[in-house]
């Protein structure tokens, strides 16, 4: 063969090599691009969250980078947080529960599971019970995310919630100390009673489990599957041995 003449499948090689190379450029480019475009969430501890929530209404995801429904969502809140950046009333942020600095808040807040959503007055978090579609949680911020009763904005208040809030108001530090941590041990108590009862409830259904696998066993030693073959025999006609 000619010396000069390039054999077909090294150009074929060749080629497959140059689109592999593109491919991965490509991919390296879009991978570049899109952490290049993500917005960063305001990350919220106790050092900066009165500063960045003050007269604020709050929308805040409680989160652990290695959850994966937190990364599924992830974008979406991104999304959400750039919408609102900058907005004079309304604030989506959010607080890394693995973050040591970060922790007082997720245990104030009493956060057991990832992502926990809460909203609100800064000061008072109520829980997001609603969809986690970026749909549903924009809807949620433009309907809820707006001035709201507290002690911020103490005219918004209906005159039952004013007159809590001047009760509170007139009580010590102290008393108010005490007050918290006895409603807060209500809580701890209601979550010890429902782990103990359903503590209670798993060993029953072990239990009852266990006595339905014993009696079909029973059942089926006791002749269940000669019962059923000698009734297929006299079902196909034929009852002999």
């Amino acid at each position: 063969p000619r010396s000069d003449v390039i054999p077909q499948k090294t150009i074929t090689e060749e080629i497959c090599i140059h689109t592999r190379k593109m491919k991965l450029s490509l991919a390296f480019v879009a991978a570049f691009a899109a952490s290049a475009s993500a917005f960063e969430v305001k990350s919220l501890n106790p050092s900066n969250y009165d500063e960045l929530t003050s007269g604020k209404t709050v929308f805040l995801k409680f989160f652990a980078p290695w959850c994966g429904h937190c990364k599924a969502m992830a974008s979406d809140w991104e999304k959400l947080a750039e919408e609102w950046d900058g907005h004079a009333v309304g604030l989506v942020a959010e607080v890394d529960c693995t973050d040591d600095a970060a922790q007082p808040l997720c245990n104030a807040e009493g956060v057991q599971g990832f992502p926990t959503l809460k909203y609100g007055d800064p000061t008072a978090l109520e829980d997001y019970q609603g969809g986690r579609s970026y749909d549903d949680l924009a809807t949620f911020a433009k309907e809820n995310l707006k001035p709201v009763c507290g002690l911020s904005n103490i005219d918004l208040c209906d005159d039952e919630k004013k007159a809590q809030i001047e009760k509170y108001q007139a009580l010590s530090k102290d008393d108010l100390e005490k007050a918290i941590e006895a409603e807060t041990q209500k809580i701890t108590d209601a979550e010890e009673v429902f782990k103990t009862e359903l503590k209670k409830l798993q060993d029953k259904y072990e239990e009852l489990l266990k006595e339905k696998e014993a009696k079909e066993a029973e059942v089926k030693a006791s002749g269940l599957g000669l019962m059923k073959a000698v009734l297929s025999k006299k079902a196909s006609g034929s009852d002999e041995l």
